[in-house]
């Protein structure tokens, strides 16, 4: 054995001995308890052992009725009706409300394929009546074809079987430094099942091993060691804070030595680092090795009653409080049955005359049923002789009776339930009296459901811890809504936020995306019903109020039939929600979007009159434009038509004028104008040659050109176009 493995079995030996010498007293008393408990007539476990033999010994009898069950059992059932739900809230910017309805699914999810509620169950029996129980969180291999690790709530069937640390502050045991979980093993089965260890043939007053048990303990240890948390302030103004054990060495040895020469926006303190370290020792050896990846030593302690007196420690339950009562009530019991035992049947009281001679008769009257008793009404000498009579019936001892009545109400008085608790008919007749009288008995025992809060609400916290640490990996998980529906979600822990909805959902199997590692969140455990519990509560509530006002089916019929638990329910549900109007669904608008929506209906119908006001104006304005246009088109038509009529009077006036110029010129004259014209001619382009025929497009042209003609209409241009014109005059050369 290696000396690393020796120092871990004798640390483990010494944490065990603490723990065996703090508990021990209470340990006996647990044992003692949970026997009384459970007793019955066969193991007459109520007696106590010296009573027990001395009426063995007198063949007295020894009555046991167990009343005390009967109170426990109201506990415990009470207790598993009402069981606390684990509620998850953000504490961080960077947590969110979604995000922790993720993480109340996955619990839920986890809590359902663990069977948690066995393991809540077990540990709330032992703790009414013992004092204490635990539940276990563990983790493993999700199946054999993959590195995948699940978690999982494990019941602990024998609360004896778990050490907790004995210097422990907190009522769950959150800060514990060290626990054991053992079972005792068969010698035969450990050497089967680990033949290369061998084991001593005992090992001291601690009984780690004997001749036939070799005790087998899972042991968690915490070690606590230092580290830097480094403050991080960001160009915004906000602050990360980054652990010295989540950052590589580089970027380590980068923030120290900002620090060392003074920068800014780095700053550092030592903080705790818990490491929790996990064997498994078998006898005097160490048989595995792990780390616990949590930070609590996943060991939830569920404590009914716990004092300490004068540094002793001493737990219990409801039954320690009812032992006497019960064990008074057995003995009255017991002596009344023996009180009656002992009396005879009532005899027949009759003269000698009167049944002299019918003796067959009177002998068998107490054993059998005869049709009639014959006696003498007459002696020998014809005297009348009475007729027998039965002596009086013999009576049970009034003072047993009394006692039971007495020890009876003892245990009501001990318990804080009382008739009224267990159904008894009382003066209460309303339901809502009725409901309070019983509250009033539930009152004196709500601290056993209190401690099962608190449990389950640490049982909340180890999982919180656990899933960002066991979910390390890309994956699809289920989680489970509080009314049993299930969905599944992408764990990435790389995703940048801790909710990311898929952006293609139409595609995609999965739409939401969910990072364990954004945020922090704390757990609270809710005591109330359970959810069938708080259904059935509804549904009964909206039946009264549709039969006093049955126009609220319009209101809340679909909400009635989703409380109903019969089947059809979920259809009806589905047609009823098609009669309700979308406004009372919340699926129509708002009242105040209602409003914008008369406002904005209102502003496009505004718009729409002044649209049509503007299409009538530019209208008018096209209208205006159309007939200047046409104005200026007809002033360029007169004036085209005065320049031609000028033209040819010009041109008219020019011919009479060559006429009497030709007449008296000579034909050498004639020669040369001729001559001259045809050279002019030769030399001038043809007229039009500059304008595409083809292509001459009128209005073109007016577009063209209608602003300069335009131009040319107004009123000092027209004034001049009105000043008299001076025709031009044509001189022909050489005249």
């Amino acid at each position: 054995m290696a000396e690393k493995e020796k120092d871990i079995i004798a640390r483990a030996q010494d944490n065990f001995k603490s723990c065996l010498d703090w508990e021990a007293l209470s340990r006996q008393r647990f044992r003692d308890d949970m026997r009384f408990l459970f007793a019955d007539s066969d193991n007459q476990d109520q007696w106590e052992p010296a009573v027990k033999a001395r009426r063995h010994m007198a063949t007295q009898p020894m009555i046991t009725i167990n009343k005390v069950h009967t109170h426990w059992l109201m506990i415990v059932n009470q207790m598993k009706e009402n069981k606390p739900s684990i509620q998850v809230h953000p504490t961080n910017a960077e947590a969110s409300y979604e995000a922790a309805q993720i993480y109340e699914g996955l619990i839920r999810h986890i809590e359902y394929k663990s069977n948690a509620k066995v393991a809540y169950d077990i540990a709330s029996e032992q703790q009414v009546g013992g004092g204490i129980g635990y539940v276990q969180v563990i983790t493993k291999y999700a199946d054999d074809s993959t590195f995948d690790q699940e978690i999982y709530i494990k019941e602990i069937p024998d609360a004896l079987s778990v050490y907790l640390d004995p210097h422990i502050k907190k009522r769950d045991g959150s800060d514990a430094k060290y626990a054991f979980i053992y079972e005792d093993m068969p010698r035969r089965e450990f050497e089967r099942k680990y033949p290369n260890i061998k084991v001593p043939t005992s090992n001291g007053n601690q009984q780690w091993v004997t001749k036939d048990i070799v005790k087998v303990a899972t042991y968690f240890e915490k070690e606590t060691r230092k580290e830097w948390l480094y403050s991080i302030t960001n160009d915004d103004g906000s602050v990360k804070f980054m652990r010295e054990s989540d950052i590589t060495v580089e970027e380590r040895k980068l923030f120290n030595e900002i620090i060392r020469t003074g920068g800014e926006g780095i700053d550092r303190r030592r903080i705790d680092k818990h490491v929790i370290k996990k064997y498994l020792i078998g006898g005097t050896e160490v048989l595995e090795k792990g780390i616990w990846p949590g930070t609590y030593i996943p060991i939830a302690r569920q404590v009914g009653e716990e004092v300490i007196i004068e540094q002793r420690l001493d737990r219990k339950g409801i039954v320690r409080y009812m032992k006497d009562a019960q064990r008074a009530y057995n003995y009255n019991a017991s002596a009344a049955l023996e009180y009656g035992a002992l009396q005879s049947k009532s005899p027949y009281i009759a003269p000698v005359d009167a049944i002299n001679g019918l003796e067959n008769y009177w002998s068998t009257a107490n054993t059998e049923n005869h049709a009639y008793l014959p006696y003498n009404n007459l002696d020998e000498q014809g005297n009348p002789v009475p007729m027998p009579q039965k002596a009086p019936a013999p009576m049970g001892a009034p003072v047993y009776m009394d006692g039971m009545q007495t020890a009876n109400m003892e245990m009501m008085m001990t318990s804080g339930q009382y008739d009224q608790t267990f159904g008894e008919q009382s003066q209460e007749l309303s339901g809502v009296s009725i409901d309070k009288r019983i509250n009033q008995g539930n009152r004196a025992t709500f601290h056993f459901q209190d401690a099962q809060a608190n449990t389950i609400q640490f049982v909340g916290k180890i999982i919180i811890d656990l899933i960002p640490k066991i979910y390390d990996t890309k994956r699809i998980v289920r989680i489970l809504g509080e009314d049993g529906s299930e969905d599944q979600i992408m764990v990435d822990p790389e995703a940048r936020q801790a909710i990311v909805q898929n952006e293609q959902e139409a595609e995609a199997k999965v739409q939401t995306i969910f990072n364990p590692n954004v945020g922090k969140f704390d757990v609270v455990a809710e005591c109330g019903p359970s959810y069938d519990t708080k259904r059935a509560e509804a549904f009964d509530a909206m039946t009264g109020l549709l039969k006093a006002q049955p126009a609220l089916s319009q209101v809340i019929g679909d909400l009635y039939m989703g409380s109903a638990d019969f089947p059809g329910a979920d259809k009806l549900q589905e047609r009823m929600r098609n009669w309700i109007p979308a406004s009372i669904l919340g699926t129509g608008p708002s009242e105040q979007e209602q409003q914008m929506m008369q406002q904005l209906q209102a502003s496009q119908q505004a718009i729409q009159e002044l649209t049509q006001q503007l299409a009538e104006k530019q209208s008018l304005i096209a209208i205006e434009k159309q007939r200047a246009d046409i104005d200026a088109l007809n002033h360029i038509a007169i004036r085209y038509e005065d320049e031609r009529q000028d033209s040819i009077a010009a041109f008219k006036a020019e011919t009479e004028r060559l006429k009497v110029i030709l007449a008296n010129m000579k034909p050498e004259q004639m020669n040369a104008i001729a001559q001259k014209t045809f050279n002019e001619i030769e030399v001038q382009q043809p007229p039009a040659v500059e304008y595409d025929q083809t292509q001459f497009d009128p209005s073109q042209l007016i577009h063209d050109y209608l602003p300069n003609i335009q131009e040319s209409t107004q009123p000092q241009e027209m004034q001049q176009m009105e000043s008299p014109q001076q025709q031009p005059q044509i001189q022909p050369e050489g005249i």
